[in-house]
């Protein structure tokens, strides 16, 4: 039981971890050739959350049927629950187009020789991404704040 608790709590960290760093990587007012690099390194990134979420729902609900919990209505359960799916909705389906957008883009061929300071269209795009980022990061603050305060 202790090594699933182990497990949950790291995959957790691992896994909505990422989140919390788009905010470094999605800053505002980089040049052109800086988001080509941070849209790379976001890529490898991606990895840990789609790994790490899946291992912590998954072993938390292996928990919560091995353990005594209560009952699964509970707000800091099924609170949890929901964040990350909330959580997983603005990523995938609200950030990730915006960085599609980026990244069509600058790859652009009329686009492939800037290097220097983005067109309003392209700072747009980076805007709305760190705006959601800055939101999946607040629900996973509460997600954390409801498994560590649960009763």
């Amino acid at each position: 039981m202790k090594f699933l608790v182990l497990l949950h709590v790291l995959s957790a960290i691992i896994g909505v971890g990422p989140t919390f760093f788009a905010h470094v990587l999605t800053r505002k007012n980089q040049t052109a050739e800086q988001l080509r690099h941070t849209l790379k390194m976001a890529a490898h990134l991606e990895k840990f959350p789609k790994i790490g979420g899946t291992i912590a729902v998954i072993s938390g609900l292996v928990l919560f049927y091995v353990g005594e919990y209560g009952a699964f209505t509970q707000v800091w359960l099924l609170g949890s629950l929901i964040l990350y799916v909330f959580i997983q909705i603005i990523v995938i389906g609200f950030v990730t187009p915006q960085s599609n957008k980026l990244k069509g883009w600058l790859d652009a061929p009329e686009n492939a020789a800037v290097t220097g300071k983005l067109t309003e269209e392209a700072q747009g795009y980076l805007n709305k991404m760190n705006g959601y980022f800055y939101l999946a990061s607040a629900l996973g603050v509460t997600l954390f704040i409801f498994m560590i305060l649960k009763p």
